[in-house]
């Protein structure tokens, strides 16, 4: 088939890659601009130079609403459009274009975590299973019909750079076995259940920032979900912040107030956590390692050279 592909970032470097290693003929290839957001200088593959580099046709777009796109794209006769990690919307005049329609490679297991950094999102609340989800591309966000899905699991140490690379290996096959059953001739596919759809935001910075009221289990997701190379969850200790880059669920219960430096366990400083903390019931967030405000990197337990005082959400 004769296919044009919308990407962005490494999630669309896979895709392209994929496809170039097929049978389909990529006829031209449309992405983004490089950009300064924090998360988009992350896992950050160039699309179009891997375009250019076997000789296949780029534009660049933030929006692909202009008459000019359309045209070159109505020129290219695409059979069907692929896109992955295209950040803006694409009008229906655009993926109804193609023969066969738009098929979007979504890193999630819709309906679940349709819109923005699924495996963070999924990683802090405790899902047991990520994966990629190739559907054909309709009037809602990441709501058509599934084409092919594949899963993996999420291990209790997981870190979203852990998926990552976990899930990522999943695009080729996901999307090229996808990409055959509708060249076989298939059209009928599974319809997402909307009643179990959840949609989520892009994260910025103050996704990041530490919340003591959380559960120690919900803030070492936290932990583990900011890995780098993604911003570190933080926190303020006497005013000035920290990064929170390692953590443990303690083993024993501490009872208080929530943000309180209270033990030593182990080879982490145990941080009070949880709205009910009062309680005693909780267990706490065993910190293991901290980076300064001056960049500086060291061990919880050298950093907190006295137990008291608390860690708060600002300064």
């Amino acid at each position: 088939m004769r296919v044009v592909m919308f990407g962005y970032q490494t999630w669309g470097h896979r895709t392209l890659q994929a496809l170039l290693d097929s049978e389909h003929d990529v006829v031209l290839v449309v992405t983004h601009p490089k950009s300064e957001h924090v998360y988009e200088k992350i896992w950050s593959d160039s699309v179009a130079d891997l375009a250019e580099e076997h000789g296949v046709p780029v534009l660049l777009r933030n929006r692909p609403d202009d008459d000019e796109l359309f045209t070159r794209l109505k020129e290219a006769d695409p059979d069907i459009i692929v896109a992955n990690n295209w950040r803006t919307w694409l009008p229906p005049r655009v993926f109804n274009l193609p023969r066969h329609g738009t098929l979007n490679v979504h890193d999630s297991l819709l309906p679940k975590y349709a819109g923005f950094s699924p495996l963070i999102w999924a990683l802090i609340n405790g899902e047991s299973e990520v994966g990629v989800t190739a559907h054909m591309m309709n009037d809602e966000l990441d709501a058509g019909d599934i084409v092919r899905q594949e899963a993996v699991p999420v291990g209790p140490k997981d870190t979203a750079t852990d998926l990552f690379h976990r899930t990522v290996d999943l695009i080729a096959p996901v999307t090229v076995g996808a990409l055959d059953l509708i060249a076989a001739g298939q059209r009928e596919f599974v319809r997402q259940d909307r009643s179990q759809a959840s949609f989520f935001h892009k994260r910025s910075v103050e996704d990041s920032r530490i919340d003591w009221t959380w559960s120690a289990e919900e803030l070492d997701r936290l932990v583990r979900a900011q890995s780098e190379p993604y911003p570190s969850a933080f926190t303020f200790h006497r005013g000035r912040r920290i990064e929170v880059l390692a953590a443990f669920v303690s083993q024993g219960r501490y009872g208080g107030t929530p943000g309180r430096v209270f033990y030593r366990e182990g080879d982490g400083v145990v941080i009070v956590a949880g709205a009910d903390a009062r309680t005693g019931r909780n267990h706490g967030l065993a910190i293991t390692r901290v980076r300064t405000e001056d960049g500086r990197e060291l061990p919880a337990a050298e950093y907190f050279t006295t137990m008291g005082g608390y860690l708060t959400a600002r300064p």
